[in-house]
Parts: structure tokens; C-alpha cells; sequence
């Protein structure tokens, strides 16, 4: 899977089950009308339920100098969970999750299914409010690494 090259995210939630949040590039838009999205998290980590516990999340998407955010919460350095949301400026939307400041997007959403499908969980939820924040080049994973898609606006 690491031959599939996507955007990077970070998605993260908060609420009674505890703030959480995870790297991730399995991630699709389902619909436009309502705006509906999924997502995908490994199931082998008890901590990955507090997405659907607290029924909320967010996903943040993350620009080309953001990778030191998206390496602290994919688990490089072994960074407390607290010590990861300290890199990067956050805040909350509607739903209390937490939005990174200067994400290239953010999407706040309820969630509204959830799938166990093999070794994963496929989170699905509406989006009840965003933000615009970052202006840079989207971040990129691809062959195990971080990149910046390289190439010119307008160009198939």
C-alpha cells in the first residue's frame, strides 16, 4: 500500500472517550450533497475507538511544510499524545475536535457510520463546518515518505 501516493492528513477528535488524533491518507469524500466523508483506522489500537465513542472528528489537511506535524502523529519520536498536540496551533469548530491552524483544510464532522471491514475500521461522518487556513502545496505520502507534488497548476 505504501505505492499509493495520497494526501496527508491528520484526523483527530475530543470528548468523554479522551482527544485523540492520527496521521492518515485513507481518506475519501463520499458525497457533496450532504458533504459526507470516510476515513480508515487500523483497529489493532483501543485507542482508535474514541473516534467513534465521542462521535466526532476532524480532518485536518495538512500543507508541504507541515510533515514535522504529520511525522509527531504518526508516532515518530514516541510523543505522548499530549506532547504531539503541542506541535501545531489548534482550536475547535463546531464539534470540540481539534482544528489545526494553517491546515490547508479542515473539516469538522459528526460521525454518522461505522464499518469494521478486516483489519480496519471505515469511519464515515458529515461535515458540519470548515476552514480554510493554509495556502501552501498539499503534503504527499508516498513510497514511505513525505513529499510535495511536484509539477505545474493546469498540467494533466
Amino acid at each position: 500500500m505504501a505505492r499509493f501516493a495520497g494526501a496527508v492528513h491528520v484526523v483527530t477528535t475530543d470528548g468523554k472517550a479522551g482527544r485523540r488524533g492520527v496521521t492518515a491518507t485513507a481518506v475519501t469524500s463520499v458525497s457533496d450533497s450532504p458533504p459526507l466523508l470516510l476515513f480508515c483506522l487500523n483497529r489493532n489500537r483501543e485507542e482508535n475507538r474514541w473516534f467513534i465513542e465521542n462521535g466526532v472528528f476532524a480532518l485536518n489537511t495538512l500543507c508541504v511544510d507541515q510533515s514535522e506535524i504529520a511525522r509527531a502523529f504518526a508516532g515518530e519520536g514516541q510523543l505522548s499524545m499530549d506532547e504531539r498536540f503541542r506541535v501545531g496551533a489548534w482550536q475547535q469548530l463546531k464539534t470540540g475536535a481539534p482544528v489545526l491552524g494553517g491546515a490547508r483544510m479542515s473539516l469538522d464532522c459528526v460521525v454518522t457510520d461505522v464499518q469494521a471491514i478486516a483489519t480496519h475500521y471505515v469511519i464515515f461522518g458529515r461535515v458540519v463546518d470548515f476552514a480554510r487556513d493554509g495556502h501552501g502545496d498539499a503534503l504527499i505520502y508516498l513510497d514511505r515518505d513525505y513529499r510535495k507534488l511536484e509539477g505545474e497548476r493546469g498540467e494533466s
